[in-house]
């Protein structure tokens, strides 16, 4: 598979502005809605519910949250970079500034 067939150009977020894992969940969810064309709450709910199991914090900056979507037949993909590093709970306890979400 192509990293060009999972993240759509749209779907490239270079200056996220967030002061919160939360507050990233949501908008990270509001720009996955209009590519995956599910509304904007159940793709927080689902990546809000992964966070819940432990972080998906890798380290180093890094952070992968992920979830599924009964809806959908296909991986869609996210990447975004913060303006500035946040707080997210990461393995090494680092602050997190590039982020790919998966569905």
């Amino acid at each position: 598979m192509n990293l060009a067939e999972i993240i759509d150009s749209r779907a490239v977020l270079p200056q996220v502005k967030a002061q919160s894992k939360k507050q990233l969940l949501q908008e990270l969810s509001q720009a996955l809605a209009g590519v995956v064309a599910v509304d904007h709450r159940i793709i927080f709910e689902t990546l809000l519910t992964r966070e819940k199991l432990g972080s998906t914090g890798l380290g180093q900056g890094i952070a992968i949250p992920h979830g599924r979507l009964p809806n959908i037949t296909r991986v869609y993909g996210l990447f975004a970079k913060l303006a500035t590093p946040i707080a997210y709970d990461s393995v090494d306890g680092e602050p997190v500034d590039l982020v790919f979400v998966l569905l």
